[in-house]
């Protein structure tokens, strides 16, 4: 569903639209396309106030890692030890670490310090090591206990702000009489021409939007700006040959391959139930991208169209339509669960012409609307970033 700049909901939807209709005699050359917006579509509905808020929640974490360099006396008999965070376990935990087969149980937690039995229920010892990660299979309580302490999260509220486009128009008397060629209406024409240029701001302010580190909320004197989607991923930043990221092609190891996608793919996978299903990438990494099936193309000699086009990628992770914007940076793939973000109007602000004043022979006015994004969930997305562009 293509992005119209109105809520499907919400206050001022009964507002009149701003129709295009230019003449085929007058060609545009400037990039004015919004796939992302057209992609995301219209929102469920509208901002109420300048600061646009939404709550969030996690479940209790059932991950943890080891905090110790020295183990006494051996790493593979160890029960003494230290994690980063102690509340996330609890007495009766089942603990598996790292990859291996071994399984703990946890008898006493103080602070950050367990003791655990060590190859529990006959599984084979394994070698600890500072930095290992610590997964929770399951507690076991037991039989006629009291119940333990109640333990909870707290659900957070996260914010973004809005941002005024804005763009004047103002046509003469005698321009606005006159005939010209492809043009029934230079007022409207020129009503067109501002809603593209805005609606091709808003695209480029979602991808590449910053906050102001000060007053965001901005005023009379101060500009109000909004955090777009690179800002707003914290959590999953990715690059090649980096953590569990393995080196891409090329030299350097810096050329998007499948490993490293997928591998980011993995990643997110494994700390959210977020599923990417939108990648959005420059021109450069959709090459990479459509290079991923070169390899495995074939073509009889009765063929006449050579096709080198990748526009969804199905991977164990999730099923991705793949978006060219000219707004995504050369070195950058974005990958969006897009069910978690929504770019909104604040409501009755949604694009649209307002007459301003004359203060001669001259007709003025401007195109306003006022916009946010809504980026639930961070670390349900991802990007993947110093990347090779050759």
């Amino acid at each position: 569903m293509a992005f119209t700049g109105k809520a499907t909901y919400g206050a001022g939807a009964d507002l009149p639209e701003l129709i295009e209709d230019v003449s085929d005699i007058i060609g545009i050359i400037s990039p004015h396309e919004t796939p992302l917006l057209d992609h995301l579509g219209d929102p469920r509905h509208s901002a109420r106030g300048t600061v646009h808020e939404w709550i969030e929640d996690a479940l209790l974490a059932n991950t943890g890692q080891i905090n110790q360099t020295i183990f006494n006396p051996d790493p593979e008999t160890e029960t003494d030890i230290t994690v980063d965070d102690g509340s996330v376990f609890q007495v009766g935990d089942l603990v598996r670490p790292g990859e291996t087969s071994e399984i703990m149980l946890v008898t006493s937690v103080t602070a950050n310090d367990l003791v655990v039995v060590r190859s529990y229920g006959g599984t084979t010892n394994a070698t600890l090591a500072d930095d290992m990660a610590l997964l929770i299979v399951g507690n076991a309580a037991l039989e006629g206990a009291d119940a333990a302490d109640a333990r909870f999260t707290s659900r957070v509220r996260r914010q973004n702000y809005t941002q005024i486009f804005s763009s004047t128009i103002e046509v003469s008397g005698s321009m606005q009489a006159a005939r010209a060629h492809g043009v029934s209406d230079e007022l409207d024409y020129q009503k067109q021409e501002r809603l593209r240029e805005l609606l091709r701001d808003l695209e480029n302010t979602v991808i590449n939007g910053v906050a102001a580190d000060t007053d965001p909320q901005g005023s009379s004197s101060i500009r109000r700006t909004m955090n777009g989607v690179l800002h707003s991923i914290q959590s999953n930043v990715f690059q090649p040959g980096v953590g569990e990221i393995p080196p891409g092609d090329g030299p350097g190891g810096g050329r998007l391959n499948e490993a490293v996608l997928n591998a980011a793919l993995r990643e997110i996978w494994e700390r959210s139930s977020g599923s990417v299903d939108t990648i959005v990438v420059n021109g450069a990494q959709k090459r990479r991208i459509n290079s991923f099936a070169s390899a495995a193309r074939a073509y009889a000699p009765e063929d006449e169209r050579f096709r080198d086009l990748v526009s969804i990628y199905e991977s164990d992770f999730g099923v991705a339509r793949v978006i060219l914007s000219r707004w995504v940076p050369s070195d950058t793939v974005i990958l969006l669960d897009s069910a978690r973000v929504e770019v909104m109007p604040m409501a009755a602000r949604q694009f649209g012409f307002k007459p301003l004043a004359a203060t001669g022979d001259a007709i003025r006015g401007q195109v306003v609307g006022e916009y946010t994004l809504e980026f639930r969930n961070e670390q349900a997305h991802g990007v993947v970033n110093a990347l090779s562009t050759v």
